[in-house]
């Protein structure tokens, strides 16, 4: 595994609301990555290391491989197909398992690639990424796509109308890969999800994009249910974005990962192959889940810097309150005095 110019795993959840149009997400994708400290570098002052560990980089998992790859194989497969909807993908797992850092890594992947090609003057648009708003109905839903491109809506449009805005809008700006993302907030078996399920489906044969969908567990959701859910599921293929595994095979993929964000680290004390040798703890602290993984190492970081010690132990990490569903998966023997032992390292 490699570090790699996308979001910060534990970042990206909270990046996802802010890219929901087109120049947010443009300006997204052309940010410059954070970069590790290079060897000979002049030593970066506490504010910039601080704010480095902040974002911190992320790591080029096995799902983002997966998914990039795929990606690029179905564009090219649905790029001739007008008859019927292109093949699609969903990326399904549990909470706080990088389901958005990948889907936002393959859509800065893709406009990037275009970007690079495009001629000057050219405004196509290559990605659009759309959230799945709370109780999503059709009109909710199309108004979501509406936003991303900037197509003015008013509440007395139907929803007809704005899907018609939306597809000859998509159309004409070149849309070619579409995420939507939180795809389990969609319920089929109410009546409102059925409509903005139909509407969706109706969009994947009306806009000639590859469609890539994220969710929370979404193979046990509502999603894939009933008639409606066997018509998404057949046509998409599934990627399993979920927690890493201690080992598989003859390979260690947690540790693997611990090792590549150790490396990225930027503190003054700290002692390579320590956060490794860590590996059965910070997988049992985490249940093997990036998102939290990422967060613990990078507030680990700060406090290291803060408190000048400027290395990560075992005493330090423990002494760090994670999310609630990490917290709630580890369960120490003496909880209590976890939180009031010494920190010394």
């Amino acid at each position: 595994m490699t570090a790699t110019d996308s979001p910060p795993p534990g970042d990206a959840e909270t990046t996802a609301g802010t890219v929901t149009t087109f120049d947010a997400f443009a300006r997204f994708a052309a940010t410059a990555p954070p970069t590790p400290p290079e060897p000979g570098q002049a030593p970066r002052s506490v504010e910039e290391r601080l704010a480095y560990h902040s974002q911190f980089v992320t790591v080029r998992t096995p799902a983002i491989e997966a998914l990039a790859r795929q990606v690029r194989t179905l564009m090219i497969l649905g790029r001739h197909q007008h008859v019927t909807a292109r093949p699609s993908l969903i990326v399904t797992g549990p909470a706080t398992t990088g389901k958005t850092t990948a889907l936002l890594q393959v859509g800065r992947t893709c406009h990037l690639a275009h970007t690079r090609r495009a001629a000057p003057g050219d405004d196509t648009v290559p990605v659009a990424y759309v959230l799945v708003p709370p109780g999503a109905t059709a009109k909710t839903l199309a108004s979501e796509f509406a936003r991303y491109l900037g197509i003015p809506v008013t509440t007395r449009m139907t929803t007809a109308q704005i899907t018609t805005a939306v597809c000859h809008t998509y159309t004409a700006a070149g849309v070619k890969l579409v995420l939507i993302d939180e795809i389990h907030r969609l319920n089929p078996r109410t009546s409102n999800g059925a409509e903005a399920a139909d509407w969706l489906k109706d969009l994947t044969e009306r806009v000639a994009a590859t469609f890539v969908y994220a969710g929370i567990d979404v193979t046990a959701s509502t999603v894939f249910t009933g008639v409606r859910g066997a018509q998404l599921a057949g046509r998409a293929s599934l990627i399993d974005c979920g927690a890493l595994p201690a080992r598989a095979g003859e390979r260690e993929p947690f540790r693997e990962l611990i090792a590549a964000l150790e490396q990225a680290l930027d503190l003054t004390a700290h002692r390579p192959g320590s956060l490794p040798r860590l590996a059965p703890y910070l997988h049992e602290r985490t249940a093997g889940r990036i998102g939290s993984l990422s967060r613990l190492i990078r507030q680990a970081a700060i406090e290291a810097i803060l408190d000048g010690h400027e290395r990560i132990t075992k005493t330090l990490l423990d002494s760090i309150a994670l999310d609630h569903l990490a917290e709630e998966h580890y369960r120490p023997r003496t909880p209590a005095s976890r939180r009031t032992q010494p920190r010394g390292r």
